[in-house]
């Protein structure tokens, strides 16, 4: 018999499986090194975030105030005072000054020219390895700046300006540090910008203003300004927003300082841009954008503003059809912008392809007294028909039907006058004047030429010796203003009436005679609203219709109701119209 083969059973050799067994089961678990590595530097990160994090506060920096202060403040060229410094290691390296104020120059005033709560200055990171530490930042947060214009047209930020003019500075943006340090980013957010007239502070200021000035190249710093327009002494609120953005270079003199400057005032309501810049509502209604460039230097540069009104009207109503301005003017800034030469503004814009309307020259010798101007304003040919439209946007009592047809001509001149005269003059004209009222006819009321000059004053006559003992009262003296020369009516009458008329700083007076009936008469008031305030109730209820003879006078102090008279012989005692 064949024995049989041996079975092999796992079992049957225990001393080969069994340390196999054992050393699966006594062996830890281990990290790669790449894993650790990862840990240790995730460690050190939280680490280093929680030392940013706690350790400021403990870290007191006070001791470096002043150092900061002084550095601060040779670099403006004034005094710099600051409350507490603290340092932040978050989002980047840098300082928090609390309570910093830049002193004034004394002869501007004493109050401060800049105060913040809080300014906050960043590090450049790159500067923590050199020996020469720099600012990339510096934000003012809600700021307060005064900006003193002196009677003499000095600005209280000159001698700032010049002081860093002299400072080497490299631009903002370089990357790698210089020889020079490079500018930091200045910036401010809410700021507040007052203006003060020598030591009075106007009621003009700019609230909510973002400011930004930095140095794009050695030789040149950028500023841009958002800002809405405000005023102390009323509530206006919708004024607009004011922007300014341009450059400002080197030079030894603020004087030479060469600038190229465009500033915007955009979206302002007429109601509240009016009472900005008067104190008041002037009670016109619409749309203002007011642009302006000025390129030279500080001392003189030429300045081209562009004023657009849209939809102008009064506030107590809404006409058929607004008035839109365009206006375009030029001119030379000099004094440091302290007056104005050479101004030259029309209406439309010079090269429009519109017929010129306005045109007005003039000089500005001092800003901040605009009566101290001295204008001319012309027009080459206005059409009555458009003086029509004016006054249907002035006043709401003008018909709709009534049509006019003419050319005004002629020139204005202003000049500072004494108190109570006028102090335009000049000659206007309107040729071949026409003024129809479909109600009335087809005939004209008015024929000929209106014209309107200038009364230059004179002075009284002395009565003689025999008047004096006859208790005779010397001649009164002319007064100034405009007279306006007899304009034929076509009252109803065979003969054209007349009407001639006087108007100074007090008011008017009007003398209309000849023939005409009443329905001419009150077709007239119709036509000149302002002009037949009060005539029905001057006119005779006793005669036919007409025609018949007038001798009429009207006196109207501006603000205050007209009167017409009946200077005819045994008239009626005047009833004032109100």
């Amino acid at each position: 018999m064949h024995e049989a083969d041996p079975i092999y059973e796992p079992s049957v050799y225990p001393s080969e499986a069994a340390p196999t067994d054992a050393a699966e089961t006594d062996t830890a678990p281990s990290l790669s090194t790449h894993t650790l590595r990862r840990l240790l530097y995730l460690a050190f990160v939280i680490l280093a975030v929680m030392l940013l994090i706690l350790l400021p506060p403990y870290i007191s920096v006070n001791r470096y105030q002043r150092r900061i202060a002084t550095s601060i403040g040779d670099s403006l060229g004034r005094p710099v005072h600051l409350d507490k410094v603290s340092l932040n290691l978050l989002p980047l390296p840098g300082f928090t000054l609390e309570n910093f104020v830049v002193e004034e120059d004394p002869a501007f005033g004493s109050e401060p020219v800049i105060r913040a709560n809080s300014v906050r200055a960043t590090l450049r990171l790159s500067s923590l390895w050199s020996r020469r530490v720099e600012f990339s930042t510096i934000s003012f947060t809600e700021p307060s700046v005064n900006l003193v214009h002196a009677s003499d047209g000095k600005w209280n930020l000159e001698s700032i300006l010049l002081h860093a003019a002299h400072i080497s500075a490299a631009p903002t943006a370089q990357r790698q540090a210089g020889p020079a340090p490079r500018f930091p980013y200045i910036e401010a957010t809410g700021a507040r910008l007052n203006l003060k007239l020598d030591r009075e502070k106007s009621s003009l200021s700019l609230t909510d203003a973002d400011f930004a000035l930095w140095l794009p190249d050695p030789q040149q710093w950028h500023l841009r300004l958002s800002a809405h327009p405000a005023r102390t002494d009323t509530d206006v609120s919708d004024t607009g927003i004011f922007e300014l953005e341009g450059t400002l270079s080197r030079a030894p003199s603020l004087g030479q300082v060469p600038i190229n400057l465009r500033g915007t005032w955009r979206n302002a309501p007429l109601g509240g841009a009016s009472r900005f810049l008067l104190g008041r509502d002037a009670g016109l209604r619409g749309d203002m954008t007011l642009t302006a460039n000025a390129q030279g230097t500080v001392s003189d540069s030429k300045v081209q503003a562009h004023l657009r009104l849209t939809d102008t009207r009064r506030a107590d109503f809404v006409p058929a059809q607004p008035m839109d301005i365009d206006l375009q003017c030029l001119g030379s800034a000099t004094g440091d912008f302290h007056s104005f030469e050479d101004l030259r503004c029309s209406w439309p814009p010079a090269g429009s392809s519109d017929a010129p309307i306005v045109a007005l020259t003039g000089t500005l010798p001092d800003l901040r007294n605009p009566k101290s101007a001295d204008l001319q304003l012309g027009t080459p040919g206005l059409p009555a028909a458009t003086l029509l439209d004016w006054l249907r946007v002035a006043s709401n009592r003008v018909p709709a039907d009534i049509s006019a047809a003419g050319a005004l001509t002629g020139n204005l001149s202003y000049a500072p006058s004494p108190a109570g005269t006028l102090p335009w003059h000049g000659d206007l004209v309107v040729a071949n004047a026409s003024l129809i009222d479909p109600h009335a006819g087809t005939t004209s009321l008015v024929t000929g030429d209106i014209a309107l000059h200038s009364a230059a004053a004179t002075s009284p006559k002395p009565a003689s010796k025999t008047a004096q003992s006859k208790h005779h009262k010397p001649t009164p003296p002319t007064a100034d203003g405009f007279q306006l020369e007899p304009v034929s009516l076509a009252l109803g009458g065979k003969d054209p009436a007349t009407l001639e008329g006087h108007f100074d700083a007090a008011g008017c007076t009007l003398h209309l005679t000849g023939m005409a009936s009443t329905a001419r008469l009150m077709a007239l008031a119709t036509a000149l609203p302002q002009l037949g305030d009060g005539l029905a109730e001057v006119l005779p209820t006793n005669r036919a219709t007409g025609p018949y003879r007038i001798d009429l006078t009207a006196s109207r102090p501006w603000g205050q109701p007209q009167t017409w008279t009946d200077t005819s012989p045994h008239a009626p005692a005047p009833r004032p119209h109100r």
